[in-house]
């Protein structure tokens, strides 16, 4: 039984701890199974990890748009502990092996780079019993695809606010992405490492699996969609005995111990979850765009847009290989430099006043230059924003109108480059497409200004 057996809390026949905090009676029940001698230290104190998340899920809105999300965009968090049958150990079963890498090669394949967004939540016994740089060489090809990994120690419990679905194992990550009512789906699982009667082990009797050998995307779909709010209501109760309660617990507690009285001119406080710093999406991998349909009245066009990994299937043979006409994006910083010849659009990200560089305009035609078989470049230069010429015209500034209470833009200015290079490679003038070009991705409208780029003044 982890972290209550004698092994854990024992030392020589007699209790480690002073106190053993726990945040609900059913753990009580269970070290008092597991080990009598440790009981009579067992405090209930709250879960004060769960409480700051409980208090914070009201910014959910700003979280999501941190972390990359805006309206539209459906955030996918992946979690794993460290145990060796966990989501990112080798060794599940004969049929698992490798799953994490899998799984997220997988996830880059099948879901739309502009209607999902995936980040990592590892723990960090995996981070540190690894080493850092390992762990980023084994999620390097994911994140060239657009993954996001939080950081070790913080990060994690913004990123299961903001989530729409977790896929997870045994973790306690996962337990809490239950607790908050977030849908939940279960890539591994192994029964026979659990306490039967722990809540955790509940979970797994209660969350829907993950089917390697089906439809990711329909599977996350379905579980966002046919969620049911109240599924994971009892194990909500199992958290804490005392949700909202456990900073005056536990100082309580700590005074206690301490043998002094409490301060009665403050009140016993948690630390806020601070807003995680602004990640947006960046796929440097190439991107395979699917062009479903254009229209003209008003200027439309809807895509959908995938990166494409090295070992993964064409997505163009999944559910939108009807579409109208496709065509590849590259960075122009990737590490695989033959792409670039066979490009249809070429992007760059930097700041508009990047010395290396030079303004916007000048690098759009050395660009045109350098890459003589790509039809439009686009130098990236904003969140909501980018600079873009093709062969038959000047330098057009392409801007997303933000959202009604004016916050801008979350969609990757790239989607838009590439739906003016559609327009073009349909026969038609960019000029035709402003003053306002309307480009669909999934169920969103992205409303992009399309005007000539104005001189900067001396």
């Amino acid at each position: 039984m982890f972290g209550l057996s004698p092994e854990w809390v024992l030392e020589d026949g007699r209790p480690v701890a002073t106190a053993t905090v726990l945040s609900h009676p059913e753990q009580a029940e269970r070290l008092r199974a597991a080990c009598p001698e440790a009981a009579p230290t067992a405090v209930l104190a709250g879960d004060p990890c769960y409480d700051r998340m409980l208090a914070a899920l009201p910014q959910r809105d700003r979280y999501r748009r941190a972390l990359g999300a805006g309206p539209g965009r459906r955030l996918v968090v992946v979690a794993s502990t460290w145990a060796p049958r966990s989501l990112f150990g080798a060794d599940v079963d004969d049929d698992r092996d490798d799953l994490l890498p899998w799984l997220l090669s997988r996830l880059a394949a099948e879901l739309p780079a502009d209607e999902y967004r995936t980040t990592a939540v590892l723990h960090p016994n995996i981070w540190y019993g690894h080493g850092p740089g390992q762990v980023r060489a084994w999620l390097e090809n994911a994140r060239r695809s657009g993954l996001d990994a939080v950081p070790p120690l913080e990060g994690w419990r913004q990123a299961l606010i903001a989530a729409d679905c977790v896929v997870g194992d045994h973790s306690s990550v996962t337990f809490y992405a239950a607790a908050l009512g977030v849908p939940v789906l279960l890539g591994a699982f192994p029964e026979q490492d659990l306490d039967p009667d722990s809540p955790v082990a509940a979970l797994g009797r209660t969350a829907p699996r993950l089917l390697r050998h089906g439809s990711l995307r329909a599977q996350i779909d379905r579980a966002v969609e046919e969620h049911d709010p109240g599924r994971y209501k009892a194990l909500a109760e199992q958290t804490s005995s005392a949700p909202g309660r456990s900073a005056v617990l536990l100082r309580r507690l700590f005074y206690g111990l301490m043998d002094l009285p409490e301060p009665r001119t403050h009140t016993a406080l948690l630390e806020p979850l601070e807003l995680p710093p602004f990640r947006p999406a960046r796929v440097t991998a190439p991107v395979r765009v699917l062009v479903r349909w254009i229209g003209t009245d008003p200027p439309e066009v809807d895509l959908v847009r995938y990166a494409v990994g090295g070992d993964e299937p064409d997505p163009a043979e999944g559910p939108d290989a009807a579409a109208e006409s496709a065509h590849t994006m590259v960075d122009e910083e990737t590490r695989e430099p033959g792409r670039l010849r066979v490009a249809d659009v070429v992007v760059r990200r930097a700041a508009a006043d990047d010395p290396r560089l030079g303004p916007p305009a000048a690098w759009a035609a050395e660009a045109l230059a350098s890459h003589p078989y790509c039809g439009l470049v686009a130098y990236i230069d904003g969140p909501d924003r980018c600079v873009v010429r093709t062969r038959d015209g000047g330098p057009l500034r392409l801007t997303a109108a933000p959202d009604p209470d004016g916050r801008p833009d979350l969609c990757d200015p790239a989607a838009y480059a590439c739906a003016l290079h559609a327009w073009t490679a349909s026969g038609r003038s960019a000029a035709d497409a402003g003053p306002v070009l309307r480009v669909r991705t999934g169920t969103t409208v992205h409303r992009v200004t399309v005007e000539p780029l104005r001189a900067p003044l001396p």
